[in-house]
C-alpha cells in the first residue's frame, strides 16, 4: 500500500506527533491553516468516510474524543475550534486515509470555502 498516512504510522515518513494510542495518531499538519492545525488519523487504514463500516463507529468516536481533548490541552476549547473531515476529490480529500483536521487559535468564518 502506498498510503502517506500509513507510512507515517509505520514511521517510514517523519511527522511531528502530538498524540498516540493503540487506535489513533495525531500530528501537526505540514501546511497549517490556523495557529493550531493537527491531523488525527486512525491507525487502521480506511480510505474515505464512505468506507466506514458499523464496526468503525467506536473508532470514529475515538477520533472525535481525542480532538476535543487536544483542544482542551491547547487551551482553545472554550473559545472554539473547527473539526473537518473531507470525503473524496470534490470535497478536497487529497490523502485517501480518513483524517480529521483540528484547527484552533483563530476566528473562523462561515460558510467554509
Amino acid at each position: 500500500m502506498d498510503c502517506l498516512f500509513c507510512k507515517i504510522i509505520d514511521r517510514e515518513i517523519p511527522a511531528d506527533i502530538v498524540y498516540e494510542d493503540d487506535e489513533v495518531l495525531a500530528f501537526e499538519d505540514i501546511n497549517p491553516q490556523a495557529p493550531t492545525h493537527v491531523l488525527l488519523i486512525p491507525k487502521r487504514h480506511i480510505a474515505t468516510l464512505n468506507d466506514i463500516a458499523d464496526a468503525d463507529r467506536a473508532l470514529i468516536g475515538r477520533l472525535t474524543q481525542v480532538a476535543a481533548d487536544l483542544a482542551r490541552e491547547r487551551g482553545f476549547a472554550e473559545e472554539g475550534y473547527r473539526v473537518v473531515m473531507n470525503c473524496n476529490e470534490q470535497a478536497g480529500q487529497t490523502v485517501y486515509h480518513i483524517h480529521m483536521h483540528l484547527m484552533g487559535g483563530r476566528r473562523f468564518t462561515w460558510p467554509a470555502g
